[in-house]
């Protein structure tokens, strides 16, 4: 295990790291700066962004056609897409790392890591393919909702090697079990629910020139709704499987921190829907409920 105590801490910030873009894409969505770089790789056919507009090539106009946010040039809007896309790519070669040396570790003793390795290496090329289609066709909301289960699937895998590494006798309690795995199920639904939702906050608000706050909510269809159904349900879930998880001592950690985490999202729930939507509360509720989802799946494994 010590031998191993280097590739698990590595592992576990590639973990962190993952969580870290997903927040950056939050805050991207939320500053609807999705288009800031209307071009990919490229940014408006730079390898290095503008800071002002005189910096701008000569036929820049082919760029600010395809944004629907005010078809101007935007600093902010430009850089925090750049530096979205620069985490992706730093996440990359931290992959690449992983992958050589899980290779060097594990491909004669645990061929398995190595293969979830390169799997993980596989995803996020594919997540950047998908994020280039995502610019491509102007943020289409069956390709959002894609990369973030692709974003999702990213962050599983570490917990996957994390917990072959730290492989121990797992916890026998077949109604915990499906408990978990329900809540899983149902948490997933709320999250591709959720992205629907998003996509119609980001017409309503676009349609209503990002003002009106107070407008946004009404405005949505039931998928709303269903959203808010399904997030209830995910909490009944949850409780249940704190109150089971306290008669085992390896899992009670776990379970309080399920608890408490499902209760900052609905919090964070109700603070955008009472509070006319604050920016700041969009991108915390999305790491929040991806953070819970990978929480509830890392004690699926922990579970017979």
């Amino acid at each position: 295990m010590k031998s191993n105590a280097a590739y698990l801490r590595f592992t576990k910030f590639i973990l962190v790291f993952v969580f870290l873009i997903i927040l950056a894409g939050g805050v991207v969505r939320t500053t609807q700066s999705g288009m800031g770089c209307p071009d990919w790789p490229h940014c408006f056919g730079m390898w290095i962004p503008p800071t002002k507009a005189s910096q701008l090539p000569p036929d820049y106009e082919k760029y600010l056609s395809k944004q629907d946010i005010d078809h101007t040039f935007n600093a902010f809007h430009t850089w925090v897409e750049y530096i979205n896309r620069l985490l992706t790519g730093v996440l990359g070669i931290l992959i690449i790392i992983h992958m050589v040396w899980s290779y060097r570790k594990f491909f004669k003793p645990k061929r398995f890591i190595f293969w979830l390795s390169f799997s993980f290496l596989i995803i996020t090329a594919f997540e950047a393919w998908l994020g280039k289609l995502v610019v491509d066709t102007n943020l289409a909301v069956v390709k959002i909702t894609a990369h973030m289960l692709l974003a999702l699937a990213l962050a599983a895998i570490p917990v996957i090697i994390i917990n072959i590494l730290n492989a121990g006798e797992k916890v026998d309690d077949k109604k915990l079990k499906w408990l978990v795995t329900a809540a899983l199920a149902v948490l997933l639904a709320q999250i591709i629910i959720g992205t629907d939702v998003r996509q119609q906050v980001d017409v309503i608000s676009a349609s209503l020139n990002y003002s009106q706050r107070d407008a946004w909510i009404g405005q949505l269809n039931r998928f709303f709704d269903l959203h808010k159904i399904t997030a209830g349900i995910t909490a009944l879930l949850c409780i249940f499987i704190f109150w089971l998880s306290l008669p085992h001592q390896k899992l009670q950690k776990k379970g309080t921190f399920i608890i408490g985490t499902v209760l900052s999202v609905i919090a964070l729930g109700i603070t955008m829907a009472t509070l006319d939507m604050p920016a700041f509360a969009q991108p915390a509720h999305l790491l929040l409920s991806s953070i819970l989802f990978i929480s509830l799946f890392n004690l699926r494994m922990q579970l017979q």
